[in-house]
């Protein structure tokens, strides 16, 4: 048996476009003015930091490690500060803070999710840089499952808010976002699937359809399906929900054979 040496590639840390500068600074500024005494550290991951991002059409993706666990005063600060942030920042569709402790962050247990998400996803923009604590991870199939071994519940939850959507006054920017968001969380966690010595790790949502269609090249036209609506653009899509969920099923079987 076989165990790759090769390592996940580094986060990113190019410059950062110019068209997003302003928003990062009030973002610092901001957390920092209202909660600097509860944040451990500010990290950006996803298009943004990657310095791919579309102006008007990619979200800002933040990772905030708090000193200590959130009391609800402090929950319900950190949500208006990021709802006040996306009021006053058109050029990202919208903010999303991914919330942690430091605590948890370094427990051994969390090694692979935490440990990885940090390591290799996310630039530290203020305060303690926790990914300084982690050596790069190998690639594996114990990262994938730690990343999206929720995928079955995520998208049958996914699949229930974008039918509650529809069932509301019509807002086709949001339905379409959330079918975004939705079709993108299944691509990546198609990784639940891989070899458990598979040497690559894919970066992109095409690396993850390659690499998944590879194994299970049947399952080409829910994959190509998928693609379309992870898209930008897009129209709401009435089949999105129930094929979600047929999905879902599939996986659910997929990883209860491999048990």
């Amino acid at each position: 048996m076989t165990v790759s040496t090769h390592t996940i590639p580094p986060a990113p840390c190019g410059p950062f476009q110019a068209a997003y500068l302003d928003l990062i600074d009030d973002l610092r500024t901001a957390l920092h003015a209202q909660a600097g005494e509860l944040l451990d550290g500010i990290y950006l991951y996803g298009s943004v930091a990657r310095g791919d991002a579309v102006p008007g059409v990619s979200d800002l993706d933040v990772t905030l490690i708090l000193r200590h666990r959130p009391a609800p005063r402090d929950t319900s600060m950190l949500e208006a500060l990021r709802l006040a942030l996306a009021a006053r920042h058109p050029e990202v569709s919208k903010i999303d803070f991914d919330i942690g402790t430091r605590i948890d962050a370094l427990a051994p247990r969390h090694l692979h999710s935490w440990g990885y998400w940090l390591k290799h996803h996310c630039r530290c923009i203020w305060g303690n840089d926790l990914s300084r604590c982690f050596t790069p991870f190998p690639p594996s199939r114990t990262i994938a499952l730690a990343i999206n071994g929720d995928a079955v519940e995520v998208l049958g939850r996914q699949a229930r808010e974008i039918e509650q959507l529809r069932e509301q006054p019509p807002d086709a920017a949001k339905i379409v976002r959330r079918q975004r968001e939705a079709a993108r969380k299944l691509i990546r966690a198609t990784s639940v699937l891989r070899a458990e010595h598979e040497p690559s790790w894919p970066q992109t949502l095409e690396q993850h359809a390659a690499l998944f269609l590879s194994r299970y090249p049947a399952m080409r036209e829910q994959i190509d399906f998928f693609m379309v609506h992870a898209g930008p653009g897009g129209e709401p899509d009435a089949q999105l929900p129930a094929r979600l969920r047929a999905f879902a099923t599939w996986l659910a079987q997929q990883l209860q054979d491999r048990r």
